[in-house]
């Protein structure tokens, strides 16, 4: 029907920016919310003394290994607090990116589902 063209346009943008805008604010919600958990979990670890959690935040072993067991001291936590805070940030954008793929996923699977309209 090539009248109902122009309502199907303006309906397809409407439902394509809302869509936009209600996946970036998951993404962002995801990302601010668990990036401070994320970060103290890798803080927790790195005042037990993990060796694999400083190497994968990029910490400097020799400087890792050089300190005092037990709690990390202001000025440690100083030092430590860049790298804490980009691997967090890196973990949560990892599980932004699985919730969109569980999303698309989700959405692919409803697809054999859809009506197909073969009046026109």
């Amino acid at each position: 029907m090539p009248a109902g063209v122009p309502d199907a346009s303006g309906l397809f943008n409407l439902m394509r920016n809302l869509g936009g805008t209600i996946g970036l604010a998951l993404i962002d919600t995801v990302i601010y919310t668990r990036s401070p958990v994320h970060g103290a979990a890798i803080m927790d670890k790195l005042q037990a003394g993990d060796i694999a959690t400083a190497k994968f935040t990029g910490i400097p072993l020799d400087i890792f290994a050089a300190r005092p067991a037990g709690l990390l001291d202001a000025s440690t936590r100083a030092m430590m607090q860049p790298f804490v805070e980009k691997a967090a940030l890196v973990q949560a954008i990892n599980e932004a990116w699985a919730m969109v793929a569980m999303l698309t996923v989700a959405a692919l699977l409803c697809v054999p589902l859809a009506k197909l309209d073969r009046k026109a």
